[in-house]
């Protein structure tokens, strides 16, 4: 399984799925062709329908067969298959749904004589329906409660991002992301499902590599990643965006201005807490403690989110005091103790 650990592949993704024997990701992206005739560089995007549902049967029945059984997989689509794969992913494989996202943004398609088309559906769907990964204590938003009327009866921690999703906006040509490629995603939508659905170190596979934003942005977030490509083009230019990503934080991820207050006062809470990094970054209940805490000092009108302060304390790890052991002491109430 180690050949396909951190790879860009170019190929067939069903051909290279079937020659997997084991289940090996955690979590499965999916950005398929929607067959509506966009101009790709080697694929056909207008088959006919039967055909296109054929396929689309072969790629995910893979997707599910290499998926981990308490996996997860999201698929972006378009209104003209959305409810054939849904039930193609709850009646034919039994997965079961978990959401019906609607991603919603700017610069949406025009249109003639209806109104303009401007959202992608994501279907979330889980292998087992017990068992499964969603960490939502690092997905949490800034609430109205929090924002706008400052009500100390919200949640210090959030809220979870409802199924319409509006903060994403789609990558146009001048953004700092944009590759050029015709239909990208944005690197804080995939950071959103990552993060929900995957810990760090796991898998994460997306059969439709286009302009690579899922492994790069599973990179980012310290996952292994392989997609694949038909397009030998669009590989060698994955391959060099990975390259250029590396060390780099998630575009568009909502990132705050981190001004010297606020990191001298992360690193102090941080010497404080006596938890080593690893441990309070992957200990949810530590990090929605810790970014509390933090917010209580510094005041802030607008929070900063768990993501944010996850993502803060890598960014200065190498300035943070070194912790090589869990303290003694009850961490839980080193981190409430004011």
């Amino acid at each position: 399984m180690h050949e396909l650990r951190d790879q860009i592949l170019n190929g067939d993704c069903v051909e290279i799925l079937r020659k997997v024997k084991e289940p090996f990701a955690d979590l499965v992206f999916a950005d398929p062709p929607f067959n509506i005739g966009y101009k790709y560089d080697k694929y056909h995007d207008s088959k006919a329908s039967e055909k296109y549902l054929a396929w689309t049967r072969d790629w995910i029945g893979e997707c599910v067969r290499v998926l981990k059984p308490h996996g997860s997989i999201y698929i972006a689509i378009g209104d003209e298959y959305a409810a054939h794969i849904k039930l193609i992913l709850e009646d034919e494989l039994r997965l079961t749904m978990r959401n019906w996202i609607i991603w919603h943004y700017t610069f949406g398609q025009q249109t003639k004589a209806k109104f303009a088309r401007a959202h992608t559906h994501i279907l979330y769907f889980v292998k087992d329906a017990k068992h499964f990964t969603f960490n939502d204590e690092i997905v949490r938003v800034i609430s109205d409660r929090q924002k706008k009327y400052r009500d100390k009866r919200a949640n210090p921690a959030g809220k979870l991002p409802d199924d319409v999703w509006n903060e994403h906006p789609r990558v146009c040509g001048t953004f700092s992301e944009r590759t050029g490629h015709p239909c990208q995603m944005p690197e804080s939508l995939l950071a959103r499902i990552i993060r929900a659905s995957s810990n760090e170190g796991d898998w994460v596979l997306d059969p439709f590599c286009g302009s690579a934003t899922t492994a790069v942005v599973a990179h980012k977030l310290n996952r292994q990643y392989t997609t694949i490509d038909v397009s030998e083009a669009y590989v060698e230019a994955a391959r060099g965006r990975i390259e250029e990503a590396e060390g780099l934080p998630v575009e568009g991820d909502g990132k705050p201005k981190w001004p010297q207050h606020a990191d001298d006062e992360l690193r102090w809470l941080y010497s404080e807490c006596r938890i080593p990094l690893r441990h309070l970054c992957s200990n949810r209940t530590f990090l929605t403690l810790f970014t509390t805490k933090l917010n209580r000092r510094l005041q802030k009108t607008e929070p900063y989110t768990t993501a944010q302060v996850h993502d803060r304390l890598y960014v200065l790890s190498s300035t943070l005091s070194p912790i090589d052991k869990l303290s003694a002491a009850p961490m839980e109430a080193s981190l409430f103790e004011e």
